[in-house]
């Protein structure tokens, strides 16, 4: 079972940073050997879970293998030529004993025989990769024999049994195959046993992507999410904050069923977007049950998670700002009445239109949204007048706010969260401080004089 959500938010979370950068949350985790372990890692990241018992066998597993500090026992080159041996299915690329003739070994002295030479690099790395899969499976065995993850040591076992691998489980290390044996081998990797190698690979870039997110947890200090039951409608975030930040601000936030609507108010650059990301990544992780930028995180698996942070014009359509934002709130509205468990994040409700607009619109659509208790909202705004009135409508809604503080003329953000609605307001302050007014009446006086 895979969590819903879609482009929009996968953008406003930076989940796979922009097109050609090696940048976003992807990328942060993205600490793995080998390639089949990377991709594996990214489809993780574009199908979150939604299962309770799923999510938390693997942050489990992520956690032991961080504790234990596992590493990846093969050499990545090995993969490379693996992959591109078994790739090769053509029937008449299959070697045969009555190839081992004089004229085939005086070709490979004195052009090589390229062929060949792939085949037996194949070979070769998948005895290197068997012979280190049963070593890693021994030593693993003894370390998680209690753990979900002796499951995927029982699927390594049992592809190791196989009768026709023995012989190349017991090949010296290092010492070059004769053109028998190696075409032997090949039948077997490559025709009789291929299905398999196929399994046992995956089985490998799944270990690979367990072993590289564990080390990034292990050396980043992040916490390891616990799931419950999504009726339990809970958030408990400690000491969160955004894991692309160098010196994050961290901040502690509680969702319960009685306040499943968090209400965010705050100045212009007091810091409500990076929270709403921050906030929006750590569910994200959590659901796909890897360690989140926090201290501790427990939460109620969600059956989807849908943003609205940086929501682009869409010019095509002829649609304008306030407009797109209309769709967007639609098409949320559609997936809340199909009454699923939801995670919810509108960022700056109605920024596209005139305030007394924006206003009617936050009340109608946050007392509406605070009917769905079997949902998770954040909404923030800077129409602190809508949070007012509000508070007379709705008993589940939580206010809380980013406030400002003023050294002098000077404003400070502090980042950090606290209950309530704030009045703050500081965009004059802040276009003061930066001149433009005197900027724009020095160059209406240059113009009259001359």
């Amino acid at each position: 079972m895979s969590l819903m959500t879609d482009k929009q938010t996968l953008n406003d979370l930076n989940i796979f940073g922009k097109s050609g950068t090696n940048s976003g949350i992807y990328a942060i985790f993205n600490n793995t050997f080998t390639r089949g372990g990377a991709e594996l890692l990214e489809e993780m990241f574009r199908y979150p879970l939604a299962d309770v018992d799923t999510i938390n066998a693997r942050s489990t597993t992520i956690r032991a293998f961080a504790e234990r500090g596992v590493v990846f026992p093969y050499e990545a080159a090995w993969f490379d030529a693996a992959e591109q041996y078994l790739q090769n299915t053509d029937e008449r690329s299959r070697l045969s004993d009555q190839q081992d003739t004089l004229g085939r070994k005086l070709q490979q002295l004195i052009a090589g025989d390229n062929a060949y030479k792939a085949i037996e690099k194949g070979v070769e790395a998948l005895i290197r990769i068997l012979q280190a899969t049963r070593q890693f499976a021994e030593d693993m065995r003894r370390q998680v024999a209690d753990l979900p993850y002796s499951k995927a040591l029982a699927v390594m076992e049992l592809l190791l049994r196989s009768e026709e691998l023995q012989p190349l489980l017991q090949e010296p290390a290092g010492q070059k195959l004769p053109f028998a044996r190696v075409a032997e081998y090949d039948k077997i990797l490559r025709f009789r046993q291929r299905d398999e190698m196929r399994k046992l690979l995956l089985q490998i870039y799944q270990a690979d992507v367990y072993i590289s997110v564990a080390g990034i947890a292990q050396r980043r200090k992040f916490a390891f999410p616990l799931a419950v039951p999504k009726e339990k409608q809970i958030v408990v975030l400690e000491d969160f904050y955004h894991p692309a930040l160098s010196n994050p601000v961290v901040n502690t936030l509680t969702i319960t069923p009685s306040g499943n609507v968090i209400f965010l108010t705050g100045a212009n650059m007091a810091g409500k977007s990076t929270f709403m990301k921050a906030l929006g990544v750590a569910m994200y992780l959590g659901q796909m049950g890897f360690p989140v930028p926090a201290s501790k995180m427990e939460f109620a698996v969600r059956d989807g998670i849908y943003t609205t942070i940086n929501l682009p014009d869409n010019l095509s359509m002829g649609a304008s700002h306030f407009y797109a934002e209309v769709l967007r709130i639609k098409n949320i509205a559609r997936e809340l009445s199909r009454d699923k468990y939801l995670f919810v994040i509108f960022d700056e409700l109605f920024r596209g239109t005139n305030v007394k607009d924006a206003h009617e619109a936050t009340v109608a659509v946050t007392s509406a949204i605070a009917r769905r208790k079997n949902c998770m909202f954040i909404v923030s705004t800077h129409i602190i007048e809508a949070g007012e009135v509000l508070k007379t409508q709705c008993e589940n809604i939580r206010f809380v706010y980013l406030p400002t503080l003023m050294d002098g003329y000077r404003p400070v953000y502090t980042h950090k969260l606290q209950e309530g609605i704030t009045a703050d307001r500081h965009g004059m302050v802040i276009i003061n401080n930066e001149g433009i007014l005197d900027i724009l009446a020095r160059k209406k006086s240059i113009k009259k004089n001359t």
